[in-house]
């Protein structure tokens, strides 16, 4: 690296450097580029859902290899235990007999690791990322081992309406920053796919940052300021979506859940994020409207007549920003 940022405008730089890398690899989805790069720099996880084929694990990949990050993958099936993610003790002999349990790490042992098709293992299966998610650390027999830093997980799952899919429990979705929703393709993005994926000309991709920059960022993301009247604003978001007497007569009839106070949580750590890569010190009200859906969106579970009539959280939110004004009261 030439330098390492010490300031706003150079880690923006930076990052933006990092957007323009992965762009080099990964075409259109813009949005997804920008909310993986969020939830990296605001220290959470991300969650993509999409089609198989859309581009969701190579760009999970592209991501690692950038940022140069330790990268593993899980591929999640249905016969996939806990043991396969976190690693196991086993009894090794040495060479004068004696036997001994050895810690075999699995490989939720990296600094980005990529759930792919998380939604394909049994409940059991998809607990064992709690720990490590939620903790970052992961108990094996007793004995607590700390995770790489930094540490990611970045899940991919299909819609479930797909065969073979199990619904992540609320607890797990929770867990995650944002939930990002990957679109198909324009016909023009359709066409540069396949001109890159099927030439000759063979793209290598720079590494652009490291973990010890990374994690500057992240200090970075947290010193970023956020107003009173800013933060009101968020909880207000936060608030209306809850399904009680103040609630609008849309989020009282279909939503069954709103957000929790992680949900809040998340859109400020994200709207810092978006603040940092704009090279801003301080959140702005668009910060907090940009990021609001994708980091709410999982947060909301709508009742058995919001879906008969087709509703979605996407939809609610939508409404919900629209009607809201900034320095409204709670």
């Amino acid at each position: 690296m030439s330098f390492t940022p010490t300031n706003y405008e150079e880690m923006s730089q930076r990052l933006n450097e990092v957007k323009q890398e992965i762009g080099q690899y990964i075409v259109g989805q813009q949005e997804a580029v920008d909310f993986t790069l969020y939830s990296v720099l605001a220290d959470g996880h991300a969650l993509l859902e999409g089609l198989p084929g859309l581009g969701k694990t190579m760009l999970i990949r592209t991501i690692s290899e950038v940022l140069d990050l330790s990268f593993s993958r899980i591929q999640f099936t249905p016969d996939l235990m806990p043991s396969d993610i976190t690693g196991t003790s086993i009894i090794e002999r040495s060479e004068d007999g004696k036997q001994t349990f050895s810690f075999k790490q699995g490989p939720i042992f990296s600094q980005l690791v990529l759930a792919d098709e998380i939604n394909r293992a049994t409940p059991k299966t998809q607990s064992a990322l709690l720990e490590a998610m939620g903790e970052k650390t992961v108990t094996v027999l007793g004995d607590t081992k700390q995770m790489a830093k930094p540490f990611f997980v970045l899940a991919t799952q299909n819609p479930i309406e797909m065969e073979g899919t199990y619904p992540l429990p609320e607890a797990q979705m929770d867990r995650f920053l944002c939930k990002i929703v990957i679109p198909y393709p324009s016909k023009e993005e359709l066409k540069e796919i396949v001109i890159r994926t099927t030439g000759a000309k063979n793209i290598q991709l720079q590494k652009v940052m490291n973990a010890e920059e990374l994690m500057i960022a992240q200090h970075m993301v947290r010193e970023v300021l956020i107003a009173d009247d800013m933060l009101a604003y968020a909880i207000d978001l936060t608030s209306a979506t809850h399904p009680n007497e103040e609630a609008t007569d849309e989020v009282k009839q279909y939503v069954q859940y709103g957000s929790g106070p992680r949900g809040l949580q998340s859109l400020i750590r994200l709207a810092k994020a978006r603040a940092l890569v704009a090279g801003r010190y301080h959140v702005s009200i668009a910060d907090i409207k940009s990021v609001a859906i994708p980091a709410l969106r999982h947060r909301m579970l709508l009742n058995y007549e919001g879906e008969a009539e087709g509703k979605t959280a996407d939809s609610i939110l939508s409404d919900l920003l629209q009607s809201i004004k900034q320095g409204q009261t709670s």
